[in-house]
């Protein structure tokens, strides 16, 4: 599923099925593009539940899906993980120590997608259902936490470019124009 070229687009092809230190994982490779061009350095990997992807039913610890291909709005968020208003320098989100992130809309019965880091005590997979990007992972390595967060502040820093009124106040509210695609629903091991 290929990007339309349009605004400001999260693209993630997913690779494959990849075992991480203690639980499977989707792996895939993402790329940043605003009306087409590829955005220098808003590219790496991407991680995220084992397939087959479903929006359905939500998923728990026992049962553990990624969302379905397909292409979502993106809007922003304030909770524990916060598109404004976040640490740079926290390894674990709270309400007083908030994370980098975003959300994905029209997900259906699946609530609270988000792109945001890896963090402690879930270093390759940080939640059910998210996309937590990283560099290149090997099988059984874990996710680096300050390169994690890196990259969504990345992409905060350039969605923020992009539509800055969506940014104004904390909160959720829809970023015009911006979309992930995600690609693929692999369930080849790696």
């Amino acid at each position: 599923m290929p990007i339309n070229g349009n605004g400001w687009e999260l693209h993630l092809v997913r690779l494959g099925q990849h075992q991480g230190h203690q639980l499977v994982r989707t792996y895939g490779r993402y790329s940043v593009s605003i009306d087409g061009t590829e955005v220098a350095g808003l590219s790496g990997h991407m991680v995220e539940c084992q397939g087959p992807g479903q929006n359905d039913t939500p998923c728990t610890s026992q049962f553990r899906r990624r969302i379905k291909e397909g292409v979502y709005p993106l809007y922003t968020h304030y909770t524990h993980y916060a598109s404004i208003g976040f640490s740079k320098t926290a390894t674990y989100p709270t309400t007083d120590h908030r994370m980098p992130g975003f959300g994905l809309e029209g997900t259906h019965n699946r609530t609270g997608i988000l792109v945001h880091p890896a963090h402690d005590g879930g270093l390759f997979l940080s939640s059910i259902g998210c996309l937590n990007p990283s560099d290149a992972l090997g099988t059984h390595d874990d996710m680096d936490i300050a390169d994690s967060r890196a990259r969504v502040m990345a992409m905060l820093s350039s969605l923020k470019g992009f539509r800055p009124g969506a940014f104004q106040a904390s909160g959720t509210y829809r970023i015009e124009d911006a979309t992930v695609v995600i690609d693929g629903e692999p369930q080849n091991w790696l």
